[in-house]
């Protein structure tokens, strides 16, 4: 079994709030976070998948592949966008660095299923000192 981890970037708009608490409600839990005019971060974004070396290639998967189904699956989507207003797969969600994690493990999953790979984890640093890890359910 080896592992293969990509880094890709991107910048992004959110805010952390319910719609159902009042506004002291969402500052109390979210404090900055739930700033009305919203606020960004430049996400970095890791993925990594694992498997058995192809011995004809010598690869565990071509990485331009890998880079290619991150950019047009998720990239192209969040890139700077609003995750709260913007992005699909977010419609209704909590923006928090969590859940987009996880949003981002489910859409990706399938993809690297048909290249033979597993998708073996999730990391997304919000900020240099603030990241998530997830690895599936």
């Amino acid at each position: 079994m080896i592992y293969i981890t990509r880094r890709e970037r991107f910048n992004a708009a959110h805010k952390l709030h319910r719609e159902d608490w009042t506004p002291e409600e969402n500052e109390r839990v979210f404090g900055i976070c739930a700033n009305p005019n919203w606020h960004g971060h430049n996400y970095d974004l890791f993925v990594t998948v694992k498997g058995e070396i192809n011995p004809e290639t010598g690869f565990l998967i071509d990485l331009k592949l890998m880079k290619e189904i991150i950019n047009t699956q998720i990239i192209d989507k969040v890139d700077h966008k609003n995750i709260n207003l913007d992005v699909d797969f977010m419609k209704d969600k909590m923006a928090s660095t969590e859940v987009i994690a996880m949003e981002i493990f489910h859409i990706l999953k399938p993809y690297f299923a048909k290249e033979n790979v597993t998708l073996h984890a999730i990391r997304l640093h919000e900020t240099e000192n603030n990241s998530v890890e997830y690895f599936g359910d």
